[in-house]
């Protein structure tokens, strides 16, 4: 199985999953003139009555968002949470795998190493310097509070070769329309001011000195103001920013000051006026008085009832969790999941956001649900089995793992083993066919390696399993068909 290495800084991981978030207590600040949205006059606050399915859609359209403010910003300031980065362009590289402990995130993978920061961009760009990595699978991820996901760099598309630099600014930051600057190789506009830049490292383990270089490597990557990296060339905005309250669950957030956190984002996050999911959202909320460019007074907005909100937002989900076990369902969206706008539907970015926010788009990996032979689904009082031939093997350019969750929570199952997931990272064995067979048993079966074998904790609940194909080959793909989990009788 995967070695645990000595760690220099605190475990943060997560794939299929979002991170915890925190917030100060505020009001958002109010938007330059310069770059403000317009907003619409002020209004005196009513009580709306809203119909169940008015409610239903605020909250489905608007539910990325929230996630979103969560796990953003529980990356920076969690003050409970000792995986958190410490502030805004802080980096934190983790030097373990996540393990059964790790409760702040839904659907942790045991793959990867992350290095992570919340990039605060309203006061001026900021430049990502990246070294060289000696890896054969490393992405840079970028997520803001509307949960589009940008890749602009990775190993498939040839970077880390070389240590570079990245630019990174929204419509708001001030002084700065996208211009080249002197020693920047990359620059990308973001859609939001506040994003979460992340870093996938496969770290090799097996090799230790391997290892150590991408392990230094990843603990060298930087965040640094334009005005650090090249003085002269923009003035930074002054003040500091007050963040609405998080949850310690997104249903915490519907329930206590929704509206005052969708004006914080509403503020903070670019709009297409010709696209219809950003439209969508827009409307739904102008009615309740949060419109972009506005400051948050509650004497401005309606008084919603925020038990209602709540409710529906964690019936919302039971739905959502429901669709994950769904052949069709997932089959269809698979590859829809994590794009750059425009290219995604209200109901993917639901889907996305409650099954595992901050994920990748398919070009970069591919998450496929492990279905059963029979149609029933996975539930934790019985013992399977996942075979797979050499041709049946799952076609990822860079590497493949096969985890293990329970259903409702999206946690690993804890054991002594720490063994969580089947894969190069978490240790595999393949047959002399090249073929495998994979155990979801309460005991390791005689003569099975520990390898092979995912520890389950029985009890009368559901649990899934989840591949993961790093850098999949899309074409193949296209005709692959993923192996069924078989009961054992």
């Amino acid at each position: 199985m995967f070695k645990q290495f000595t760690s220099q800084t605190l475990i943060l991981t997560f794939a299929l999953g979002g991170f915890l978030a925190l917030g100060a207590c505020g009001q958002s600040p109010e938007p330059s003139a310069e770059t403000a949205q317009p907003a619409v006059a002020d209004q005196a606050a009513t009580t709306t009555e809203l119909t169940d399915e008015q409610v239903n859609d605020i909250v489905r359209r608007s539910y990325r968002f929230v996630a979103m403010y969560n796990v953003n910003n529980k990356l920076a300031f969690d003050s409970e949470n000792p995986m958190a980065t410490g502030g805004l362009n802080v980096f934190f590289a983790n030097t373990n795998l996540a393990d059964h402990n790790l409760k702040a995130i839904a659907r942790p993978n045991n793959d990867t190493l992350y290095v992570s920061a919340l990039v605060d961009l309203s006061h001026e760009p900021v430049i990502i310097d990246s070294p060289a990595f000696d890896s054969k699978y490393v992405s840079l991820m970028i997520t803001g509070y509307d949960h589009y996901v940008n890749i602009p760099m990775s190993t498939r598309q040839g970077d880390f070769s070389e240590p570079s630099t990245l630019l990174l600014y929204s419509a708001r930051t001030p002084g700065y329309a996208g211009e080249a600057v002197e020693g920047i190789d990359k620059i990308a506009e973001m859609t939001g001011d506040f994003v979460s830049v992340v870093y996938r490292v496969m770290p090799h383990a097996n090799d230790q000195d391997r290892l150590q270089r991408n392990l230094d490597a990843m603990q060298s990557i930087k965040a640094v103001p334009l005005s650090e990296f090249l003085p002269g060339t923009v003035t930074p905005q002054e003040g500091d920013i007050a963040f609405p309250d998080f949850g310690r669950s997104d249903f915490d957030v519907f329930g206590n000051n929704y509206l005052e956190v969708m004006q914080f984002i509403f503020n903070h996050t670019t709009f297409d006026p010709d696209d219809e999911v950003d439209q969508g959202v827009l409307a739904a909320l102008e009615p309740l008085g949060v419109v972009p460019g506005r400051e948050f007074d509650p004497e401005n907005v309606e008084k919603i009832d925020g038990a209602r909100f709540r409710a529906t937002a964690e019936s919302v989900l039971q739905q959502e969790v429901a669709k994950a076990t769904d052949p069709e369902f997932f089959a269809r969206v698979i590859t829809q999941m994590f794009q750059l706008k425009g290219n995604m539907t209200d109901e993917v970015l639901l889907f996305q956001s409650i099954i595992g926010p901050i994920g990748q788009p398919a070009s970069e990996a591919v998450y496929p649900s492990i279905a059963t032979s029979d149609g029933v689904p996975m539930n934790a009082m019985n013992d399977y089995i996942v075979r797979m031939t050499a041709d049946q093997m799952p076609p990822a350019t860079a590497f493949w793992s096969l985890t293990l969750y329970d259903l409702a929570n999206g946690f690993f199952m804890p054991n002594d083993h720490k063994k969580y997931s089947v894969g190069e990272n978490a240790g595999m064995q393949l047959d002399d066919e090249g073929g495998i067979t994979i155990y979801v048993a309460e005991n390791q079966p005689e003569g099975v390696p520990l390898d092979n074998w995912l520890p389950l904790v029985r009890g009368d609940y559901a649990i899934d399993l989840i591949m993961r194909l790093y850098a999949p080959d899309l074409e193949q793909f296209a005709n692959w068909t993923p192996p069924k989990a078989e009961i054992v009788k």
